[in-house]
């Protein structure tokens, strides 16, 4: 690269601030024939694509990836029917931009309501996950915003390849290829330079380990949509119906593990603990599910269980390892939940109406659930098409950022000839 990476990051985020200007004004039938065209292009691509994958596969082996980061680099032929079916799906979905909301009269006689505007320009910054280079493109380009991203190293090839499928598709389009950028150098200089872009970049979604999300977190001179970690629970209550929270309880864990959305620590009230426990101890046993449990766990399922200690409480695993804690009630798995927990999804196994409201409304979580898998936080299956990320903020965006959460809105209003007195 001849040009400094100051150099080259800068010229990055001129343009996608000038494509921005254009998108921000493109009709949802320019937008839907763009992602149609990339739809075409990857659909077109596959092979290669996925030939790429396995490049990224074979040096993460070389190179002793974890198995959960390996898990979330692989694309496979199923995985790739998802990343197209995802792209359709956001295809289809209603495009938000433009849309007015709130519209009344004041005294004067102006009409003042809310319109639904663009942010402007992303900066995404994510480790693993190639899909994400699809999901994050999309999701911009329908929201009216450019993107720049910035994969993982460990990913390269990938990313390559479905950059240059995205670009082709571009190319047959009306909207400009700068819409859609992947920084092209590996140079760790290059986060630090858009993380400081505030004349191009509106805002920053890290989408990775912990050890990034902080860093970017310390560092951004931008708004951050972020979350740190996935530290999800299940609570098994007295009035569950244990059919109901074992498949639950197995599903939210083992599904896969290396997910944000998976269960890290099962709490179950002690009513129930010596039913359920063994139980639910032999199908993990079965996919070899290593449990650290409090002493009440421990006395119940025995040698099966390693000491849990305050660490785990906490803990991401992100792998076959589940925290198991036997709680009093209700409040005192809520109290865990807020003082453990990561703030991303946790749910309630309960036939109580009443318990479950009051778990809705005390767990501080961005996703709250009831009689279901913590799995199910994720923008495809909450008909969002497509995430960009999960945040766990509370400001802006808040759980699965879809469309939505890449939009802002501005205050409109229509006169006619008033002046103020």
């Amino acid at each position: 690269m001849q040009q400094s990476i100051e150099q080259y990051m800068q010229t990055v985020g001129q343009q996608a601030r000038e494509a921005s200007q254009v998108l921000s004004s493109a009709s949802t039938k320019v937008k839907n024939d763009a992602l149609q065209a990339i739809y075409n292009s990857l659909e077109a691509e596959q092979a290669a694509i996925l030939a790429a994958n396995q490049i990224d596969m074979q040096k993460g082996r070389d190179n002793q990836l974890d198995s959960a980061l390996l898990d979330r680099l692989e694309l496979n032929p199923t995985r790739f029917a998802g990343m197209l079916q995802g792209l359709k799906d956001v295809i289809g979905l209603i495009d938000p931009i433009g849309e007015i909301t709130d519209l009344a009269y004041r005294p004067s006689g102006i009409q003042l309501g809310k319109m639904r505007v663009p942010l402007g320009v992303v900066g995404m910054i994510y480790e693993s996950r190639p899909n994400v280079t699809l999901e994050a493109a999309s999701l911009a380009l329908k929201s009216g915003n450019a993107i720049i991203l910035r994969g993982g190293s460990e990913a390269l090839e990938s990313n390559k390849a479905i950059s240059a499928a995205i670009q082709r598709g571009l190319q047959q389009s009306s909207l400009p290829e700068a819409s859609v950028q992947v920084v092209a150098t590996a140079d760790r200089a290059a986060v630090g330079q858009l993380i400081t872009l505030t004349e191009f970049v509106d805002v920053i979604v890290p989408r990775g380990g912990k050890g990034l999300i902080e860093r970017i977190s310390q560092e951004a001179r931008i708004p951050v949509i972020k979350h740190l970690d996935g530290n999800c629970h299940v609570y098994v209550d007295s009035q569950a119906d244990l059919t109901k929270a074992l498949n639950i309880a197995f599903n939210a864990k083992t599904h896969r593990y290396g997910v944000c959305n998976a269960m890290e620590s099962l709490l179950v009230h002690q009513d129930v603990a010596a039913t359920f426990l063994p139980e639910i101890a032999k199908r993990y046993a079965e996919k070899q599910v290593e449990l650290r449990g409090c002493e009440k766990v421990q006395h119940i399922l025995g040698q099966h269980v390693i000491a849990a200690t305050e660490d785990d409480w906490y803990t991401e695993y992100l792998g076959p390892i589940l925290a198991v804690k036997i709680v009093a009630d209700m409040d005192e798995a809520i109290r865990h939940i807020n003082k453990y927990g990561s703030h991303h999804t946790d749910a309630i196994v309960t036939e109580n109406y009443t318990l479950a409201r009051q778990f809705l409304a005390r767990v501080d979580s961005s996703s709250v659930m009831i009689n279901a898998s913590t799995r199910f936080a994720d923008g495809f299956e909450y008909g969002l098409g497509a995430e960009i990320g999960i945040s766990t903020d509370k400001i802006h965006a808040r759980g699965p950022v879809g469309l939505e959460g890449l939009t802002s809105q501005k205050w409109i209003v229509f006169g006619d000839g008033q002046i103020r007195q």
